[in-house]
């Protein structure tokens, strides 16, 4: 995992954290809160899905990567 998705993932866990705190504090009906709380669990899963296929992505590149270096040791 890059230095930038380390980064990326720390800040959406801080973010999703200070909006938890910030909807638990507010003063709100029961129904809204609930609303609220599961609009924003599935906004975070969706850049967690998100962020999941960019490093599934940079995985494959990397192994490919790797394999074209191994070939070109062994041929030399």
């Amino acid at each position: 995992m890059t230095s930038n998705t380390k980064i990326i993932l720390g800040m959406l866990a801080a973010a999703a954290a200070g909006a938890a705190v910030g909807i638990l504090l507010a003063p709100e009906k029961g129904s809204e809160l609930r609303r609220k709380i599961k609009t924003g669990i599935d906004e975070v899963m969706e850049d967690v899905a998100e962020l999941l296929a960019i490093g599934k992505d940079e995985l494959k590149n990397m192994y490919a990567g790797a394999e074209e270096e191994i070939r070109e040791r062994v041929e030399s």
